[in-house]
């Protein structure tokens, strides 16, 4: 019996074992062995050993859009898990109707193809016609250049894409949500104000929730490419708004892959960039350890 039920939960997840495979760890295997060469597409694989990583040490441009891509994670990471927790607060004293209404509002920029947030940003941002900048002239803000000033493309950016902060706003709201009254109570009832009530009850009791997006956000913004590719790289708008500041990881790697046909180079900054994300994730796993209560779990 135990056999007959092995072998039936393995037939129901053969459709994603097999995707996982062929899509995933396959393709994997594959860059980590061209990462190793000299490949064109076009042209037979010449084995060049480590010369693609020694050469990422001594590009220039890895260390800028590395760079560029760590402040962007700073920057975006923080914002957009702050104003989702804010948001998922207000809709928790939202009544139960209007409540399901916001969320749906809220969650309809996930679903946005993300080329046309690229697109959408040239348009909102644009430092003479944009509407951001129109808003700031009502009261007698002179905005910047959001597009053509380096300074200033990266906190676009940021603002642009934290529209899409939906999936984290209900994510909280449910953590919110599974909260125990009964201890808002015994905090108030002993004094507590609404800020040490916050401090002491809902973050540690949504910490999981908060931990589990910090990651996710955080490989996500690693990862970033759709927005600053249409914005800034698009065929069309290469010479117009090119401009290194928005010259993030992926985007370079896609220009080395793809552009340039340097594949063996494009997969050596791959893998370097999972090593860092796996970096990453393991300093915030092992941090998290400290922060993060489960119930249940002694504190």
């Amino acid at each position: 019996m135990r056999r007959r039920e092995s072998w039936a939960a393995l037939s129901f997840i053969s459709p994603w074992l097999i995707g996982f495979v062929v899509f995933m760890a396959g393709p994997m295997v594959v860059s980590l062995v061209l990462s190793f060469t000299d490949y064109d597409a076009l042209t037979s694989t010449d084995f060049v050993g480590g010369e693609n990583y020694r050469a990422i040490l001594t590009d220039p441009k890895v260390r800028h859009s590395l760079a560029n891509t760590l402040v962007y994670t700073v920057l975006s990471v923080p914002l957009t898990m702050a104003v989702s927790l804010a948001l998922a607060m207000l809709l928790l004293r939202a009544g139960r109707r209007s409540s399901g209404i916001f969320r749906t509002i809220f969650y309809v920029p996930v679903v946005t193809p993300k080329v046309a947030v690229g697109v959408l940003f040239l348009l909102v941002f644009n430092g003479q016609v944009g509407v951001v900048n129109r808003a700031l002239g009502l009261v007698g803000v002179d905005g910047p250049n959001w597009t053509v000033d380096s300074a200033w493309i990266k906190p676009g950016l940021v603002l642009m894409t934290a529209w899409g902060l939906g999936s984290t706003v209900v994510i909280y709201l449910a953590a919110l949500q599974d909260v125990p009254r009964d201890l808002y109570e015994a905090a108030a009832m002993d004094g507590a104000s609404p800020w040490a009530r916050f401090r002491a009850v809902t973050l540690p009791m949504i910490s999981g929730a908060l931990f589990f997006t910090l990651i996710v956000n955080t490989i996500n913004a690693l990862q970033t490419f759709d927005e600053a590719w249409t914005a800034f790289y698009g065929s069309a708008n290469q010479q117009e708004y090119g401009n290194d500041a928005a010259l993030f990881y992926v985007v370079y790697l896609f220009q080395q892959a793809f552009q340039f046909l340097h594949m063996g180079y494009a997969s050596a900054l791959a893998w370097l960039l999972f090593v860092v994300i796996v970096i990453v994730t393991l300093v915030q796993v092992r941090l998290g350890r400290r922060f993060v209560y489960y119930e249940g779990e002694p504190r």
